[in-house]
């Protein structure tokens, strides 16, 4: 039985998105009378965010669904300082074009995930450049830095971590806590914001953020965590040893996105399909109870669902379709990654680290020397071997069960 009346605080227990709330009977009553304004802020420093953002994406997309209003912070201001929070060394400054390029490519995700208008429960997003940028610093260091203690930020994680691995930390990273915490104090002021929601990480700087607004306008606000999302063999969230996966379409093609989720570990199924997908949580129960080869349908439908909410049901039907080719009937699915290797050919290690499916050559090298690697389902244990195709011709490459690609002249 959940502790919980507000249908907002009820849906992100249900789910498992719940691991730390300021004032949690506050919310549920704040919850119960009123449209809750809540946000969550996201930097714009690439032209997609990665998997290990969408918990927060979803997030928001609860929010919606319990009746409230979801505020996406694109971080047009704070990007240009850089978030110290989890990194080990400074962030390359980005110029204003890039920034702004980058924040219209990562909103087309959120268009799918959130209904945006001018609705009291429709989203909105708003770039934290507009207020950031038009403040004046001896403003800002008289009004807002008479409410920070450096004791005390010297004790977040985010500082303690950099000084104690004698890293540099520089005065204008160190400055990002600062503006994250008049960010709520803005929205607060703007839109009637009275949630801040975020990675468990950001619990120090959404407590100052709630802290800042107390003190220098008397406003109650509230913050609420999710718990730091990590997969069953302890890697963290939306990383591979290929690197990221995005959730924008031109990072990373829909086929490899579908076959992330699909290779999910069996203990990860039950939880990830209550957080990244809408399903009806008794029939979550029924497929996590799946076991043996049972348990790959699971995964399958968390495939699609997943890819079907951030890539369309075009590209999920299409990714499946392909997995279908390739791994049952042995063919080759037209979604595939592809590559030319023109007229004269290529050599294999290059045709497998040009496709990203290894980090270099000498990588390429020990996984066909471990007979891992396939061309038309026959092993290839030759470093040197030319991988030629005649015109129209295609070829299957396989590295691995789970790594398939398209050679083609």
């Amino acid at each position: 039985m959940s502790t919980y009346e507000s249908d907002l605080l009820r849906l992100l227990e249900e789910r498992g998105y719940i691991h730390q709330v300021t004032d949690a009977a506050g919310l549920d009553k704040l919850a119960m009378s009123q449209v809750v304004p809540g946000y969550i802020g996201f930097d714009a420093t690439a032209p997609s965010l990665h998997v290990g953002s969408l918990v927060q994406i979803m997030m928001l997309r609860r929010l919606q669904q319990a009746g409230h209003k979801p505020i996406v912070v694109m971080g047009g201001g704070t990007t240009k300082v850089g978030d110290p929070s989890g990194k080990d060394e400074s962030r390359k400054l980005l110029t204003q074009e890039t920034i702004q390029a980058n924040i219209a490519s990562i909103r087309t995700v959120f268009e799918r995930l959130l209904a945006f208008g001018d609705g009291p429960t429709d989203a909105i997003m708003v770039d934290n450049d507009e207020w950031l940028s038009t403040l004046g610093y001896i403003d800002l260091l008289r009004d807002v830095g008479p409410h920070f203690s450096i004791n005390r930020m010297l004790t977040f994680d985010s500082v303690k971590l950099r000084l104690e691995r004698e890293q540099p930390l520089t005065f204008l990273e160190f400055n990002y806590m600062i503006l994250q915490a008049y960010d709520f104090l803005e929205l607060a002021r703007r839109y009637d914001c009275r949630l801040q929601m975020g990675g468990s990480d950001q619990w120090g700087n959404i407590v100052n953020g709630m802290e800042l607004s107390r003190r220098m306008e008397g406003r109650e606000l509230f913050g609420l965590t999710t718990p730091l999302l990590t997969t069953a063999d302890g890697a963290k969230m939306g990383k591979t040893a290929a690197g990221a996966v995005w959730l924008n379409e031109a990072q990373l093609p829909s086929y490899d996105f579908w076959q992330y989720w699909r290779n999910t570990d069996d203990r990860d199924v039950g939880k990830f399909l209550r957080l990244f997908t809408d399903l009806p949580l008794d029939e979550i129960s029924r497929l996590e109870a799946l076991e043996g080869a049972e348990i790959n349908q699971a995964k399958i439908v968390l495939a699609n669902e997943v890819t079907k909410l951030v890539r369309g049901e075009e590209a999920a039907v299409a990714a499946e379709a392909t997995a279908q080719a390739t791994f049952a009937g042995g063919g080759a699915g037209e979604d595939l990654p592809s590559l030319s290797v023109g007229a004269e050919g290529m050599r294999i290690g290059a045709v497998l680290t040009e496709l990203g499916f290894t980090a270099s050559n000498g990588e390429a090298k020990r996984k066909i020397a471990e007979g891992a690697v396939k061309l038309d389902d026959e092993v290839i244990d030759d470093a040197g071997f030319l991988i030629e195709a005649g015109e129209g011709e295609q070829r299957k490459l396989s590295l691995g069960k789970k790594k398939h690609a398209i050679v083609t002249r």
